[in-house]
């Protein structure tokens, strides 16, 4: 929200300098975000009047002036086809800094004739592109005034970020009423009082009535129209351009003027039509039909559905509703007959139009905010009495069609809720008193008061928010300042386990020889969908690049394009091929819980640095799972009790990946990319990828310490081979856990030493070979308690997976 002080004292009779109203906005929540002097950077240039102005004797293009500055009169060698005798410019001393350049002007002799100045052009005061001449002011421009005060640069321009729930401060008259209620100034009076029961405020009845489908009702509920006939549509007055400059609007005409000043001025948004161009005489608030399209004043043309609320004549659609007017009934120059729009719209459904169209527009940012609900009777009566006087013509009676919503309601406050919510003790006269000054109508003596807000705060709804009220107008910065009370001795963590997780996946990828990554959290659609992403619930409206338009379904098409610009750029050699990971979010749907932590990591091409002693191997599979295992232990995942399954999604290369599972839940996917999505890449040779699931790993139960206590035995451990022969369909992963759980008080490691698979054995059979590591605790083993072992072993094996013991 941008206002200037001028246009704040127009609502505000103060005297506080623009620091102080500053310092008051942010003590009230209304942040500064920042105070423009204009005028500063143009504060060395002044009015002077061109005393004389004859040809240059060395030039025929340049021209000799004397210039009365108001103070003396300075000698200017002048180059511009308008400067004369007589004219009054912008005059710049010798040492000023030129705005367009930067550049210190400096006093010299110009073909023999001394120039102690400049007369500026408006290019070179940084106004505009213009310099073709200088800058032609008006006869009545004093000399010797600083041209930023003629032009009204000198007047300080605010940026306010307002928050969401207050809409009645997305005007210059809110903002004003809190100011005044803080104590730094009086509002001035202004009568927005809604019309009385079968009032007449124009000449005739307007021949452009307002009607209102039963279906638009929830929509609009109100709407209320003014005719304004035989007016001439010229300039707006230079004191209505100069506001809406310095907040950075552009003045187009008296009446498009107008509907952008009472925006601005008292947060009530308007449309006018121009009465000649609507067909059928009413026009009608009604749902849009399937296939409608509206070309609106932005100059595109949008596509409308019937969920939107439309104002239709009964032609076409003429605007959307809350949004933006259409362009065939905008108003021109030749306008002579105008029909104000002024409405109470839904602020939901203006939300979903505008986000459907995704059409912004500063109608939509205050109705989706919430309006006054009163505010479309004396809106189009300010908008009418504001065309008359600009304009000329005839303003009509009022036409309006439906209701007021119902916005009246009463809300209790006990004052010692100020103390207990609060944090400060404020009497009760002085609650009274602040929520009067904001609009409240206080009832209630005593401790115990009944407000009843005003149609302009929407937002206050119970007890807790009139506190609010109190505390900030009262002065959030008188609140004395307490220390919260430990919980314990010894404070909570910082971040919680979730939060842990993503730097310790990041510190065991990165110690396994991976760099990290950080990228997009979008891609282009083509590569999503080798993905299974790129569907409508991922789909950007508004992208900040035409080909990342898709919120990524998995973080590995990123890596993979990382991988392909470093290989691209000579990454690789001494230094091995890229192996990359990232963690961070990938996305199933447009919702919060379609939004997953994960540890995405590959290996393109080979493993490790070249070097001559140790021969170069490709990534395969089991690097990929000795990856996903690093990661899952380092988070605390029980990496003993996982299965391995084979049933990676599509971009895996089936065969060569899996998945790794706790019971049902998948906690990773490792193995080989797909080749078709290598030669998407436009990669050389294979990948091994892995995508680990870190929200998805159990948290401890246990409140203990996150590692178990480090058990050392003084004893001998014993190592026992065996070969088991199995059918060949049968998982290592399974015999492995067999034998672990035979005898879990002894066994410390078992691992996989040797497959052999031939005619010998059958077929359909192999033989697989385990290493097994006995690690007694109590006491040395005997040979007999070895053999029992060994027994349980072959039992656990034979029982789980049908293998027999290899002779």
């Amino acid at each position: 929200m941008k206002f200037t002080l001028a246009w704040l004292k127009a609502h505000l009779e103060t005297k506080e300098t623009a620091t102080s109203i500053a310092d008051a906005l942010t003590r009230l929540g209304l942040e500064v975000e920042g105070v423009e002097d204009r005028a500063a950077k143009l504060a060395a240039f002044t009015v002077g009047h061109v005393i004389e102005a004859k040809p240059h004797p060395n030039a025929d293009r340049l021209r000799v002036c004397l210039v009365d500055t108001g103070r003396d009169k300075v000698q200017v060698v002048c180059g511009a086809p308008n400067a004369r005798t007589g004219m009054k410019g912008v005059f710049a001393r010798a040492g000023t800094v030129i705005p367009a350049t930067g550049q210190v002007l400096k006093a010299g002799v110009i073909r023999g004739e001394a120039s102690d100045g400049m007369l500026c052009s408006a290019y070179e005061m940084g106004l505009s592109e213009d310099h073709e001449g200088i800058i032609d002011l008006p006869a009545d421009a004093l000399v010797g005034e600083p041209f930023a005060k003629f032009l009204g640069l000198d007047d300080p321009v605010f940026e306010v970020a307002v928050t969401p729930n207050r809409a009645d401060c997305l005007a210059v008259r809110g903002i004003a009423r809190d100011l005044a209620a803080a104590g730094l100034g009086i509002l001035k009076p202004i009568d927005l009082a809604p019309p009385a029961v079968g009032s007449r405020e124009g000449g005739f009845m307007s021949p452009v009535q307002w009607r209102i489908d039963p279906a638009a009702l929830g929509g609009c509920p109100l709407v209320v129209g003014r005719l304004v006939r035989g007016l001439k549509n010229r300039p707006s007055p230079r004191w209505m351009q100069e506001r809406l400059t310095a907040i950075g609007l552009r003045p187009i005409s008296a009446l498009v003027d107008i509907t952008n000043f009472v925006t601005f001025d008292l947060g009530r948004p308007l449309h006018v039509f121009d009465a000649d161009k609507l067909e059928g005489g009413d026009l009608t608030m009604r749902m849009a039909r399937a296939g409608e399209r509206m070309a609106a004043l932005n100059g595109k043309t949008y596509e409308l559905d019937p969920s939107m609320v439309v104002i239709a004549d009964r032609r076409t659609v003429q605007g959307i509703a809350g949004v933006m007017g259409g362009e065939a009934s905008g108003c021109t120059e030749t306008t002579t007959s105008v029909f104000i729009e002024s409405a109470y719209f839904d602020p939901i459904q203006v939300a979903q139009t505008g986000r459907k169209l995704n059409l912004l527009s500063d109608a939509r940012y205050r109705f989706e905010r919430g309006v006054d609900p009163t505010s479309p009777f004396w809106g189009a009566d300010i908008a009418a009495k504001l065309a008359v006087e600009l304009c000329g013509g005839e303003a009509s009676e009022r036409s309006v069609a439906g209701a007021e919503p119902s916005w009246r309601r009463s809300l209790g406050l006990r004052v010692g809720r100020v103390q207990s919510l609060g944090g400060i003790e404020v009497p009760a006269e002085e609650c009274r008193s602040i929520l009067r000054s904001l609009g409240f109508t206080v009832k209630g003596e005593g401790e115990d008061l009944t407000a009843e807000p005003p149609s302009w705060r929407a937002d206050v709804e119970g007890e807790a928010d009139l506190v609010e009220e109190v505390v900030r107008v009262h002065g959030l910065d008188r609140v004395a300042p307490v220390s919260l009370a430990p919980p314990s001795v010894i404070p909570p963590p910082a971040i919680s386990i979730q939060q842990r997780r993503a730097i310790v996946a990041k510190r065991a990828l990165a110690g396994r020889g991976f760099m990290e990554a950080v990228t997009f959290s979008f891609m282009p659609a083509a590569a999503a969908r080798l993905f299974e992403g790129a569907g409508a619930a991922l789909t950007l409206i508004n992208p900040i690049s035409a080909d990342l338009d898709v919120m990524r379904p998995s973080i590995l098409p990123n890596l993979l394009a990382a991988a392909k610009r470093n290989l691209d750029r000579g990454l690789g050699g001494s230094q091995g091929d890229p192996a990359l990971f990232e963690v961070g979010p990938q996305y199933a749907d447009s919702t919060p819980m379609g939004q997953a932590l994960i540890a995405a990591a590959i290996r393109v091409g080979h493993v490790g640095p070249r070097h001559w002693q140790v021969p170069q191997r490709a990534a395969d599979a089991f690097d990929a799972k000795a990856d996903a295992l690093a990661v899952l232990e380092a988070v605390g995942a029980p990496v003993e009790n996982l299965q391995v399954s084979t049933d990676a999604p599509g971009w895996y290369h089936p065969g060569q990946s899996g998945a790794l599972r706790l019971g049902p839940t998948v906690l990773a996917w490792f193995g080989m990319l797909h080749p078709s999505i290598i030669e998407a890449f436009d990669l050389k040779g294979k990948a091994a990828a892995i995508e680990v699931f870190l929200a998805k790993v159990p948290t401890p139960r246990g409140r203990g310490t996150a590692r178990p206590v480090l058990k050392l035995s003084a004893f001998q451990p014993v190592e026992r081979d065996f070969a088991f022969v199995l059918d060949a369909a049968v998982a290592a992963d399974q015999v492995v856990r067999a034998a672990k759980g035979a005898e879990k008080g002894l066994i410390s490691d078992v691992r996989v030493f040797d497959l052999y698979e031939g005619d010998r054995l059958g077929p359909g059979k192999k033989s697989l070979a385990l290493s097994v590591v006995l690690q007694p605790t109590g006491a040395t083993l005997t040979e007999d308690e070895i053999e029992a072992v060994a027994a349980k072993i072959v039992a656990a094996v034979a029982k789980s997976t049908g293998g027999v013991l290899r002779t």
